[in-house]
């Protein structure tokens, strides 16, 4: 049994609990918000609901009752509520992120000039393939990749990010795997456990999903669900496709053409295998008729913008599956290269498809539509929660649906004054702004603080995990 997971349901005391966590609440937050029947009114905002049969405010109240919301409208009557005053912030749904390996935290910036593959020349000696997939992930211990996961997650509350798919590939043991999740669970937030691969004698994957599956993820009613991961690359790809469609759970891979995936993808497109239940990860590099294919099938995309340019996976498809109907979502990939926040990720986005069109403009070529600041806020919610079939519960501020949502700071010096919701959180905005955090109605970071546990003494863990990994991997620890 993982003993990290104690009853496979919990994390250790030495790692999840006691020591390490502060209080779980703020002196100042009205008590019981999140409890079952606890009226919360989240009041006096600037409410952006993503949701047009709701629609936006310009000063407006969110009602929520435990873990849903009830209501949304200019002005709520509820005198019974705990009261959240959200005057001079953006009130909006949390951000989606479609992917994460959560398991690199511990390497942060570590590889900040790699690109995916050596070419031979001395700059990519250190490169991602060899360093993480080859050196770095096959060295993860279940307590490594624990503290890992929870850190990383913690930092993306913090950021507004109340959903991550993780795609973490060091499935090494069950153990490994239990672990994982045990982190998922700890951190508070809406997650969907990515089940990848993972190297050595002790690991059980793909077979051990029918086991991970009926023990974590039997039920919907709860903050986790579980995707299958189904890397083409793995010569047993099919036994995990098959498997993931068993389950009924979607099935994600990457998909890059820097790997030389263009081959297998059309065979999968041509055989008819691609279905609704597919989230394609990058997609760079695939042929027309790959795409034309996923396209009438439904498969989400999942784009992951700076560091696709950043590490050569290939010129992001983003205009290629707008031109196609597909809307997708956004996602933060790996902080050995770049930060995991969603506001590096919508300007990323906005700014590659203006500047591609905009020279086409300026060439007096016809151009594409421009995006504007709401398409990819779309994109970094709605959307993610469509491509995570979890839009029934998230993705926007929609009466019925889980509350998750979190209220940014309009007043702070880098927004101020407010003129325009959408453009001041794409153009404007950063992780510094995100005051408050709910995640199905719990508070986990109030007034600009994270709550509920110990950050202090969890980076120690992390550095010290940090430190093992580099000194088993025999690099030398270089800050410059």
């Amino acid at each position: 049994m993982c003993k990290f997971c104690g009853n496979r349901t919990h994390a250790p005391a030495e790692l999840g609990s006691g020591a390490n966590r502060a209080s779980a609440v703020s002196a100042d937050m009205p008590a019981g918000i999140g409890e079952a029947d606890r009226l919360t009114l989240i009041r006096g905002g600037a409410v952006l609901s993503m949701d047009a049969a709701v629609g936006n405010f310009r000063k407006g109240d969110v009602l929520v009752r435990g873990s849903r919301i009830v209501e949304i409208a200019e002005a709520i009557d509820a005198p019974e509520a705990a009261v959240i005053d959200a005057s001079g912030t953006v009130v909006m749904p949390g951000f989606i992120d479609t992917h994460h390996h959560q398991f690199e935290t511990a390497l942060r910036s570590l590889l900040a000039d790699a690109i995916l593959i050596n070419d031979g020349r001395p700059e990519s000696a250190a490169n991602y393939y060899e360093w993480i997939l080859q050196k770095f992930s096959v060295l993860y211990r279940p307590e490594d990749v624990y503290i890992s996961e929870l850190f990383g997650g913690l930092s993306q509350i913090d950021a507004g990010v109340t959903t991550v798919m993780d795609v973490s590939q060091i499935h090494h043991s069950p153990d490994h795997s239990d672990a994982a999740i045990a982190a998922l669970r700890d951190a508070g937030r809406r997650a969907v456990f990515g089940y990848f691969e993972g190297w050595g004698d002790a690991s059980k994957y793909p077979g051990d999903a029918r086991r991970i599956k009926a023990e974590h993820f039997s039920s919907d009613d709860q903050l986790l669900t579980m995707v299958m991961g189904g890397e083409i690359y793995l010569p047993f790809y099919e036994d995990a496709w098959t498997l993931g469609r068993e389950l009924g759970i979607p099935i994600a891979l990457h998909v890059v053409g820097t790997f030389g995936m263009r081959p297998v993808f059309d065979q999968l497109a041509e055989a008819g295998r691609f279905g609704p239940d597919n989230i394609f990860i990058h997609m760079t590099g695939m042929s027309d008729m790959a795409w034309k294919r996923a396209a009438d099938a439904g498969s989400h995309i999942s784009l992951s913008v700076p560091i696709e340019m950043q590490m050569r996976h290939g010129n992001p498809p983003l205009q290629q599956a707008l031109d196609l109907g597909l809307q997708p979502s956004l996602s933060t990939d790996v902080e050995c290269t770049m930060t995991a926040d969603m506001f590096t990720q919508m300007r990323s986005a906005i700014t590659l498809q203006r500047m591609l069109a905009n020279d086409q403009a300026l060439r007096g070529e016809d151009y594409p539509k421009l995006l504007s600041a709401m398409d990819v806020i779309r994109f970094a919610t709605v959307e993610g929660a469509r491509g995570l079939k979890l839009d029934h519960k998230t993705g926007s501020l929609t009466p019925g649906k889980e509350a998750d949502i979190i209220l940014l700071d309009a007043t702070a010096i880098n927004v101020a004054p407010l003129n325009n919701v959408p453009g001041a959180v794409v153009t404007l905005m950063e992780r510094s702004n995100v005051s408050t955090v709910l995640c199905a109605g719990k508070v986990r970071k109030w007034q600009g603080k994270l709550l509920g546990h110990d950050i202090t003494a969890l980076r120690a863990k992390l550095e010290s995990s940090r430190d093992h990994l580099l000194d088993k991997a025999e690099i030398a620890a270089a800050l410059f």
